[in-house]
């Protein structure tokens, strides 16, 4: 398989534009829905299968479902919304699998094979205009607690379950849609609550893992998001032991996309991240992933890490029969 396809692999990306069709052909890696692209039952299962028969390799097939503020399917129960995060953990253990069980029968029911959640961000800033109640708690041990139920639950039903937004995003004052956070916290308060939820996820044997769009001067003096931070993934890998798939936020979010469409997506597969996550599939977002397989031929550092994240995403397609 030639690096080009290779490198399509790392990339998820939303219809508009329209340039999946192709990029499918292209080896691209999956598809990301979102609630304008779900309309009707039948639809929507005509759009998975459609989207799995253009592709050249088996695609994950993704959407954010957490409950509450974040829920895409809103359109195909009549108004029905599932609780967030916070409200259902608050209902006890039993509620919150229930809940994720009718979530993870309906997306399993669409052909969905990738859900981006639970959150397991740590809610200690009660100011937080982004996590708030897509947090299961403000009390690390009550996110640990929750992750596990909910985890396991998407795996019994076909469903790659995927923490985020690493290392923490509970502590921010801003919104990494709009601007890029910082979250200044020495080492051992970062440690103790907001990253502790991932080490039990890793340990629990988390699938992936999406990295967050902040900014922590711990672990960058200069202002680097997370996200392209060569210190954060060997941190992720090294220290932590995770072996499996790292994923972006979405990479047009102000956060990162300040850093340049090329360039950032450059910086974040020489720091060692495995996939990417763009909204649209328009011919800016195409281009990029051209432009950067055609210096990987001749880039030894670009060109191992795409062979590296080629084979992290395969083996996890593998293993979940994807």
């Amino acid at each position: 398989m030639d690096l080009r396809t290779k490198l399509y692999q790392m990339f998820i990306l939303g219809l508009d534009g329209g340039g999946y069709h192709q990029a499918l052909k292209d080896g691209l890696g999956g598809i990301i829905f979102f609630t304008k692209d779900i309309q009707t039952p039948e639809q929507f299962k005509n759009l998975t299968a459609d989207v799995k028969l253009e592709a050249e390799i088996p695609p994950f097939l993704s959407i954010d479902q957490e409950g509450g503020r974040v829920e895409r399917t809103e359109n195909l129960h009549n108004g029905k919304k599932y609780l967030s995060a916070k409200y259902a953990f608050e209902k006890g253990a039993e509620f919150l699998k229930h809940q994720t069980e009718e979530i993870a029968k309906e997306l399993s029911s669409y052909g969905i094979n990738l859900n981006f959640a639970p959150c397991v961000d740590v809610n200690t800033n009660p100011n937080n205009p982004i996590i708030g109640e897509r947090a299961f708690s403000s009390d690390t041990d009550e996110v640990i607690e929750g992750e596990k139920i909910v985890s396991d639950v998407y795996r019994r039903n076909g469903i790659i379950p995927c923490v985020k937004h690493f290392p923490g995003h509970g502590d921010a004052n801003a919104d990494s849609h709009l601007t890029l956070p910082e979250i200044n916290l020495d080492f051992q308060t970062l440690e103790k609550y907001h990253i502790k939820p991932f080490k039990a996820a890793i340990d629990n044997g988390i699938e992936m893992i999406m990295i967050a769009h902040l900014h922590i001067p711990y672990f960058e003096k200069d202002i680097i998001p997370a996200s392209l931070s060569k210190n954060v993934i060997n941190y992720l890998r090294n220290n932590l032991g995770y072996k499996s798939v790292i994923i972006s936020d979405d990479m047009i979010m102000k956060g990162v996309a300040d850093f340049g469409a090329v360039e950032a997506c450059e910086m974040g597969i020489r720091a060692g991240l495995n996939m990417f996550i763009y909204r649209n599939s328009n011919p800016e977002t195409i281009n990029i992933i051209d432009t950067i397989a055609k210096k990987a031929e001749n880039d030894i550092e670009l060109k191992n890490n795409i062979e590296k994240s080629y084979e992290l995403i395969i083996k996890l397609k593998q293993e979940k029969k994807i």
